[in-house]
Parts: structure tokens; C-alpha cells; sequence
């Protein structure tokens, strides 16, 4: 059984969360940070995924304390595993990825 995972692309006030189950994506969706927060509270045991940047921290906290396995990525790996233009969407795939 595959465990669900999530990449997350975070920016100041627009959070792109890509969630895959297996190989396929089941959403990619841009969320607020409230949102954001209110979805990491109430979703069941997922693994969370951040590109490592300077509010990575914050939602890595964040997500363990709501009981995810949650784990920071290198911008290099990101960039090396993305395959089309630099946007959220792509970027979230790439972290998911």
C-alpha cells in the first residue's frame, strides 16, 4: 500500500500543495495559509514535503506537531527533478516527486 504524499511550495501568502497517491496526482491546488494550516490539522497521517527556504521551519513544525511525516528538500534536488517551466504548480510536483 502506498502512503500518500504531499509537495508543498511555499511563498508568502499562496501555498501550492501537490498531493500524490503512488505515481498519480490526486490534486494540485493553491491554498492561503490559513487554509493551509486548517488542511495540515485535519488531514490524516500524510508525508509532507518542503523545499527547504526560510519559512520551511515554521510549516516542517508544523506539520509533525499535526502528526505528519514531514521532511525538508534541497531547492537544488527541486530544480534538478523539475521537468517544465519554474512555476508553483511544477515546483509542488517536482517536491512531491
Amino acid at each position: 500500500m502506498y502512503r500518500t504524499k504531499v509537495g508543498v511550495d511555499l511563498a508568502k501568502n499562496i501555498i501550492q500543495v501537490c498531493t500524490l497517491n503512488g505515481k498519480k496526482v490526486t490534486s494540485n491546488v493553491e491554498m492561503s495559509v490559513d487554509e493551509f494550516s486548517a488542511w495540515l490539522a485535519k488531514s490524516k497521517p500524510l508525508t509532507v514535503a518542503f523545499e527547504a527556504c526560510s519559512t520551511s521551519n515554521y510549516w516542517y513544525q508544523r506539520a509533525i506537531e499535526a502528526g505528519h511525516d514531514a521532511r525538508l528538500i534541497s531547492a537544488k534536488l527541486v530544480k534538478a527533478v523539475r521537468q517544465n517551466q519554474k512555476t508553483d504548480k511544477n515546483d509542488a510536483l517536482a517536491i512531491a516527486q
